[in-house]
Formats: C-alpha cells, sequence, structure tokens
C-alpha cells in the first residue's frame, strides 16, 4: 500500500456506510454477526445496509437456502451467496442506476464449548464496481487459531469487513487485495489457505499466482489448485483420502517425472489399505525450489503449472522445505489415509542427513516419527551412476552404521521400499540439460519430454521457447 498507513477496521467500516453507491447485504451462519456488527456500529449503517440475515437454525437454513449436505463448506457459502444477491437486486432494483450492490455471506464453524474441533469457516462477496454491471464474486477459505470462541469471532468480524473495503478500494491492485485480507489482525491467528477472485472486472487476475502470493505471503503454508487453475481448499479436497505426493521442480517434466510417478503409483495402488478410488496424486512446489536467486519469477512459476495442469495434475505449492513437514501437513488433513511419497534417491539421502534436522531437540528420529511415523511410505526411485556403471538404489547409500540401522529398520517396517522397475533407459534425461537446450535453441530437447509436454511448450511458448525462423520460399 506504498507506505499508506493502515486503516482501523472502523476507519474501512465508515467509509463504505458513507459512501452512498454502496449498498448491500449481510448473511452470516455460525458465529453470529460478527461482520455485520462492525458496520451498525461505525454509524451510518443505514447507507450501507439493506438488511442481515443469520439463519443459525439448520432448518431455517436450509429453508432459505435449500438443503445441503455440509453447511460449512463452498457450496453452501455459493448458495448464500446466490440466494442473499438475487433477493437484494430484485427488491431494489429501482435504485440499481446510482448503486453497486453486494451481498457479503459467511458460513462459519467456531471453536466449540469443549475445544474438540478447529475453527474455520468460507467468506466470500459478490459485487459490483460500477452501477448495472454484472457482479464480480470473491470467495475465500480460513482456519482460524485463536484458543478461544470470543477471539475467533473477533478475528472474524475484523477479517470480513478487510475483505469487503479490499472488493471496493483494492480492486485496482490484486497484491495489494491479498496483503489488506489480514489488516489488523495480529500474529498467526487467521490463516487464508484459499482464495479465489473472478469476474468482469478481474479477467487480468490468475489465481494460480495468487495462490502462490499466499504462501509468499506468509498467509498459509500450503494451498492447492486443480488442473483447470482453480483453486481447492486442501482440508476439503484431501479429506479421507489416500495421496501420493511428487516434489520437484518440474522445468520442464520430462519422462524420468512421468515414469517416477507411474513406477511409483503401481506399487502405492498394491499397498493393502489403499482404495484406488480415493486416491488423489499431487506434485508439489516448494517456494525454495521456486526461487531464483531469493526472488520468484512469475512467469517461469505459471510456466511450470501450465505444464502440470495440461498433464490433469493438481498442484500444492508450499513453504515445507523438509519433506517430514509437507508430510506431517498431509497426514493432519487426510485424518491418516494412506500418503505415498515418491522421490529420487538423492532427496532420500538428504532425509538421512543429520543435519537437516538441528531444529529439531529430537533430531532425525523426532522427524520420522513426526512425518513418517504415521501411515507412510517412501518410494525411492533408483539413478544411475555412470562411474560405477551401476544402479544406485537404498542398499547403495553410504551412510553411517547407526543411519544405516535406522534405514535398515524402516525398510522392515515397510515404510521405504526402492522402486524397482523403472525404465533405466530414461535416467539420462535431466531437466535441467533440457532447459539451457530450449533456450539455446537446440534440436533434441522433444525427445525428452513427453509429446504432450513438447507440445505445450511450443504452443504456449513456455520457458523462453521461441519457435524456428520460417525459411524464405
Amino acid at each position: 500500500m506504498s507506505g499508506e498507513r493502515v486503516k482501523s477496521t472502523r476507519e474501512k467500516a465508515l467509509r463504505i456506510n458513507l459512501d452512498r453507491n454502496i449498498y448491500g447485504s449481510f448473511g452470516e451462519i455460525g458465529a453470529g454477526q460478527e461482520v455485520a456488527n462492525h458496520f451498525y456500529r461505525a454509524g451510518g449503517a443505514s447507507g450501507t445496509i439493506a438488511f442481515s440475515l443469520s439463519a443459525y437454525d439448520m432448518k431455517i437454513s436450509d429453508f432459505i437456502y435449500g438443503e445441503s449436505d455440509r453447511y460449512v463448506s463452498e457450496d453452501r457459502l455459493k448458495q448464500m451467496l446466490n440466494f442473499e444477491y438475487k433477493l437484494t437486486t430484485r427488491k431494489l432494483s429501482a435504485r440499481s442506476k446510482h448503486t453497486r450492490f453486494f451481498t457479503f455471506s459467511n458460513t462459519v464453524e467456531v471453536l466449540n464449548f469443549s475445544k474438540t474441533n478447529k475453527g474455520h469457516g468460507w467468506l466470500g462477496v459478490r459485487f459490483q464496481l460500477n452501477p448495472l454491471a454484472e457482479p464480480n464474486q470473491c470467495i475465500i477459505h480460513v482456519n482460524m487459531n485463536d484458543n478461544d470462541q470470543k477471539l475467533q469471532q473477533n478475528a472474524l468480524g475484523i477479517l470480513g469487513v478487510n475483505l469487503l473495503y479490499a472488493c471496493y478500494f483494492y480492486s485496482h491492485d490484486p497484491k495489494i487485495f491479498l496483503k489488506s485480507l489480514l489488516d489488523n489482525i495480529e500474529g498467526n491467528r487467521i490463516e487464508v489457505n484459499m482464495f479465489s477472485l473472478k469476474g468482469p472486472d478481474f479477467s487480468h487476475v490468475d489465481n494460480r499466482l495468487m495462490a502462490l502470493r499466499l504462501v509468499k505471503y506468509g498467509m498459509t503454508e500450503a494451498t492447492i489448485f486443480g488442473s483447470n487453475g482453480d483453486l481447492l481448499q486442501p482440508a476439503e479436497y484431501l479429506y479421507k483420502k489416500n495421496v501420493i505426493v511428487m516434489r520437484g521442480r518440474f522445468r520442464p517434466v520430462t519422462h524420468v517425472n512421468i515414469d517416477m510417478l507411474n513406477t511409483g503409483k503401481e506399487l502405492f495402488l498394491k499397498e493393502e489399505d489403499v482404495d484406488p478410488d480415493r486416491t488423489k496424486i499431487v506434485f508439489e512446489l516448494t517456494l525454495k525450489d521456486l526461487s531464483a536467486e531469493g526472488a520468484i519469477i512469475d512467469k517461469d512459476f505459471l510456466d511450470r503449472v501450465d505444464i502440470l495442469c495440461s498433464l490433469g495434475h493438481t498442484v500444492m505449492i508450499s513453504n515445507y522445505v523438509k519433506y517430514y513437514k509437507v508430510v506431517n501437513y498431509l497426514t493432519q488433513i487426510t485424518r491418516s489415509r494412506k500418503i505415498g511419497v515418491i522421490l529420487g534417491i538423492s532427496n532420500l539421502k538428504t532425509i538421512f542427513e543429520e543435519k537437516y534436522y538441528d531444529n529439531l531437540q529430537g533430531g532425525i528420529l523426532e522427524a520420522f516419527g513426526l512425518g513418517f511415523g504415521n501411515n507412510v511410505k517412501l518410494y525411492v526411485y533408483p539413478a544411475f551412476d555412470k562411474t560405477s556403471n551401476k544402479l544406485l538404489q537404498t542398499n547403495s547409500l553410504d551412510l553411517d552404521t547407526h543411519l544405516s540401522g535406522l534405514m535398515n529398520y524402516l525398510k522392515s517396517c515397510n515404510k521405504i521400499c526402492d522402486i524397482d522397475n523403472a525404465d533405466t533407459s530414461k535416467m539420462n534425461i535431466f531437466s535441467d540439460e533440457v532447459l539451457k537446450m530450449i533456450y539455446e535453441q537446440k534440436e533434441g530437447w522433444e525427445k525428452m519430454v513427453p509429446k504432450a509436454v513438447a507440445d505445450r511448450i511450443k504452443e504456449k511458448e513456455l520457458f523462453e521457447y521461441e519457435p524456428p525462423l520460417k525459411q524464405p520460399s
């Protein structure tokens, strides 16, 4: 915000209230009318609020919005936005020529009396930036980390004001829009792990970049989007699912990456406790692997994501440098379903380096307990060593004696296994070499990647690909 003082919650609410062109409604379920209350208390609310609604009882909620399987969900939020926006604009059509209508809705689960749940919720705004225009829509999902119901309600109220204010006063800059959501909310009281901004005034906004920024700005540790580029709420998308996760740079995807996935997946689906119909594949990119000399280049990120999405894959962006953290994260949101991690032998060696865990009191044992003690298994893809002319697998790792014992223990407990059916003919392919050949416009790189990847790179001119100049006839 270019050094601008962060406005207080009351200042934001009052500015909206005093703008006679902004008029709409509030519908809030699950945490009281915490957002609407800020506008009522700020003064001048009659110029902004057509009505506020809190259908707290499930039967009343179903009567108003229609029946729903889950009340705290994106689908329920969309039902609320649809109903309230239609009601607002139809009943107040006489003032539509001079009014920018909005509907703010949320459906929230705050901490219960016994504190046996985790507070979270969906918030959304459907809004016009100009009278008579087609509406835009912004939807977010949040986790509330305060250990007190009243504190969670307070944080939710502030967040809601920030969201509505951003829709009208930061619509010109998506980065400021996003950052401002946590204005006046200190510490890590709120985690925003899903953000979607769509509409005629935001056709230029790429929500995949917004997902990246959620992690980059520290608003969440990880976020996920599907092959169509739409952001997904991780705990909802992966709830009670088996997960196969592959992490890497994917710059670009090569035959090796695909062989790793196919061979690892084949082994994973043979596990007794895996239901193939409830299995998700996730390609993970970490901020560390996205950084180039300390900076993240948007186009480079989008090029990688474009390839993965074009292959039909789900992409996860995380701030987890260490494997045990991403596995621990997935274990919590999948409710201990089976997780398979596919990785190369060189990455496995890194996992067994004790200096990797200097930040933990229990060192490597604590890390393995956190990350790999639950229903997790590592599938290790081999590498070909040109010096020895041998295939490097888990028994080839040069580990200290006490770590060799740990390795043997994990293998005997079915926590680590070798991928034995890897295609050795593809092991001489390296993504850095492919990328260099593309940059230097050398021929032959197409043979090192799947045809669909090569076609996509050429079609979209990804990774600075330049089509060859046509020879004059």
